[in-house]
């Protein structure tokens, strides 16, 4: 399985995947130029190692999202919807900005799009 390591950048989040914990982690703001080309290769990385994984957590502290950036978080969690379907373990872990309201009703939103377990904690937890 290839090792995803992507850095963050200003508009970028780190994306990082834990290979001991199977934890996949988006670190960071994302409102990149072109958010479908920044998160191809994570979509085709999701997509071959949910094919090898038994199980796999995203592990979520984006502070901000603009909505392509959005959209491609969705897609991420309809491959993880897929693979759960399929008997794989999937869970996300979602940390809020508790200083920000609709940071948490945007995590609410998303939590209400999967059906495996989708825990919503504040930063710092």
């Amino acid at each position: 399985m290839d090792i995803l390591d992507i850095q963050q950048t200003a508009s970028t989040p780190s994306i990082r995947f834990d290979p001991a914990t199977n934890t996949l982690r988006l670190v960071g703001e994302s409102y990149p130029e072109n958010s479908f080309d920044f998160y191809a290769p994570v979509i085709s990385w999701l997509t071959a190692s949910l094919q090898q994984l038994s199980e796999l957590t995203l592990d979520i502290a984006i502070t901000y999202m603009n909505s392509s950036s959005t959209k491609c978080t969705l897609d991420l969690m309809d491959i993880m919807e897929e693979a759960y379907a399929r008997g794989v373990r999937t869970a996300i872990v979602w940390r809020y900005d508790c200083e920000n309201p609709r940071s948490y009703d945007l995590a609410e939103d998303f939590r209400e799009e999967v059906s495996f377990p989708f825990d919503i904690v504040a930063l710092g937890k």
